[in-house]
C-alpha cells in the first residue's frame, strides 16, 4: 500500500536510522537495515510502565522509594478466586479454550452484565481476551480506518492516544477543566466532531481523575453522538465496582438507542485484585466482537485457561463482587480521605474529589518555576516527579503522561500506612518549595 503524504517524512527518517553492521564471518561491511516500521515510531512507550519499572528497579537496589505509580491493588486475589485458579491447575484444566473464551465464563459475564449493568448480550457477543487492555487496542483496530479519527477527553488513560495512533487513526484530545471535575462538556464536544469523527473514548470512574459521569451528563453525550451515523463508543469501565457512595455507575451502553453503538470493555485487574490474572472481556455487537476475535485469533488466540476458571470464581462472590470487593473498596476510601484531608492542608494544590478507581489527580502547577537547591527549577510535572523521586523517594506520575501537565497522579492502591509514609515524605519536600505565584 503506497503511504500517504503525511507518513512519508516518518518513512525517510526511518531508514536514517540504519546502522552498518559487519558480517559475522566476512571482512566485508554491510548494510543492515535495523529501522523500525514507522507506526511504532509513532507510539511512545507508558509513562506509567516506565515510571514503575524505574521505581521497582531502586527498590530491588535498596533504596527505599515508596511506589504510589502503578494502578495495581496492593490486596491479594481473594482466596476462593485464588482457589479456582490452583484446582484448574490441579485438575488438568492447562489447555487452550476456544479464541472467544470458554462459554462457562461468558455465560457468567452475560449474567453479570444482565444482572449489574442493565445489559442483554449473548455469550457470541462476549470476547474474553489477555486483559482489558488488549481488548480496547483490538476494538481500536477493529472499528478504526487509516485517517479516522478518536475522540479522547483528557486527562485520559496513557495508552489511548497511542492505541489510535497503532490503528493510524488520530487522536483528537478534549481538554476537561479541574472545576468540572475533569468531566467532558457536551458542548466542546459537540463542536470536534467531524464526518472523520469515529469513536469516542469514555472511562468512568476515569483513571488518572477518579472522576464517575453522572448519568444525565452521559445522556447528554448520548444524544450528540446519536446524531452522528458513523460515531461509535468505546465505554471502559474497568473500576465500576471501584466507587464511593453517592456516586453511582451507569454503563453507556445501557442508555436509549446506545446498545449499537458501544464497545464495552471489562475486566477482573481492578476490582477483584487480579492483575496477573491478565482477563478482560469486550462485551458488543456480534460483528463487532467477530471482527475483534479475528485479529486475536491471529495474535494471542484465547486468554489463558487457568485464568478463566478464576474469573468464573470472581462473578460467583456475588453482587458487585461481594464482601470481598466492598472490604477492598472501604479501604480505598479511607485511604482517599486521609489523602484529600492532608493535601487540602497544603498551599497551592488544587484538588478535584475523586468519586470512583483509586487515585487522585491533583494541580501543582502554582508551583512550577519553583527552585530547589541542589535539584534545579521545577518546570512542568515531569520535573515535579524528578524532585519527589530524588527529595522524598516516592514514585508519582507525571499529569502530562495523561495529557495535563498542569497535574500529577497519585494511587493510592497502597497500604494506608504507606500512603500515610509517602504524604510525611511528600510533605517534607514541599517544605523546600514555594508557590510561584506567591511571593516571598
Amino acid at each position: 500500500m503506497r503511504p500517504r503524504p503525511c507518513e512519508t517524512k516518518r518513512y525517510v527518517n526511518s531508514f536514517k536510522m540504519r546502522s552498518a553492521i559487519r558480517a559475522e564471518g566476512s571482512s566485508d561491511s554491510v548494510q543492515l537495515d535495523v529501522s523500525v516500521s514507522p507506526r511504532v515510531n509513532s507510539v511512545k512507550p507508558s509513562k506509567t510502565v516506565a515510571i514503575t519499572d524505574q521505581a521497582t528497579a531502586l527498590v530491588e537496589a535498596g533504596v527505599p522509594v515508596i511506589r504510589l505509580a502503578a494502578g495495581e491493588p496492593d490486596f491479594d486475589t481473594p482466596k476462593p478466586i485464588a482457589e479456582a485458579g490452583i484446582n484448574a491447575i490441579r485438575e488438568g484444566y492447562t489447555r487452550y479454550t476456544p479464541n472467544a473464551g470458554t462459554m462457562e465464563l461468558r455465560t457468567a459475564i452475560c449474567h453479570k452484565l444482565k444482572e449489574e449493568n442493565g445489559l442483554s448480550y449473548a455469550p457470541d457477543q462476549i470476547l474474553v481476551s489477555n486483559g482489558a487492555k488488549q481488548c480496547i487496542l483490538q476494538a481500536v483496530l477493529a472499528v478504526c480506518s487509516p485517517g479516522d479519527e478518536v475522540i479522547i477527553p483528557a486527562p485520559y488513560w496513557v495508552s489511548y492516544p497511542e492505541m489510535a495512533r497503532l490503528a493510524d487513526a488520530k487522536p483528537v484530545v478534549l481538554p476537561t477543566l479541574i472545576s468540572d471535575d475533569f468531566l467532558l462538556d457536551p458542548k466542546v464536544l459537540a463542536s470536534k466532531l467531524t464526518e472523520k469523527s469515529r469513536l469516542i473514548i469514555l472511562c468512568s470512574p476515569s483513571n488518572p481523575t477518579g472522576s464517575v459521569y453522572p448519568k444525565k451528563l452521559l445522556e447528554e453525550i448520548a444524544d450528540i453522538v446519536a446524531k452522528h451515523p458513523r460515531l461509535l463508543v468505546l465505554s471502559d469501565e474497568i473500576y465500576e465496582h471501584i466507587i464511593y457512595p453517592p456516586a453511582k455507575h451507569t454503563s453507556f451502553a445501557s442508555l436509549p438507542g446506545m446498545w449499537e453503538r458501544t464497545l464495552t470493555v471489562n475486566g477482573f485487574s481492578k476490582a477483584f485484585a487480579m492483575t496477573g490474572w491478565r482477563l478482560g472481556y469486550l462485551a458488543a455487537p456480534k460483528h463487532f466482537v467477530a471482527a475483534c476475535g479475528k485479529i486475536q485469533s491471529q495474535s494471542t488466540s484465547g486468554a489463558s485457561s487457568i485464568s478463566q476458571k478464576a474469573g468464573v470464581a470472581a462473578l460467583g462472590l456475588g453482587y458487585a463482587g461481594g464482601e470481598a470487593v466492598s472490604t477492598m473498596v472501604q479501604a480505598f476510601k479511607e485511604r482517599r480521605d486521609f489523602l484529600i484531608k492532608s493535601f487540602k492542608e497544603m498551599e497551592g494544590v488544587k484538588i478535584s474529589e475523586p468519586q470512583g478507581a483509586f487515585y487522585l489527580f491533583l494541580d501543582f502547577s502554582s508551583y512550577y518555576g519553583a527552585e530547589v537547591k541542589g535539584f534545579g527549577v521545577i518546570k512542568d510535572s515531569d520535573s515535579l516527579c524528578r524532585y519527589f523521586l530524588d527529595k522524598a523517594q516516592v514514585a508519582l506520575v507525571p499529569g502530562e503522561a495523561f495529557g495535563d501537565d498542569n497535574c500529577v497522579r497519585i494511587s493510592y492502591a497502597a497500604s494506608l500506612s504507606t500512603v500515610q509514609s509517602a504524604m510525611e515524605r511528600i510533605k517534607k519536600a514541599m517544605t523546600l518549595l514555594r508557590p510561584a505565584a506567591i511571593p516571598v
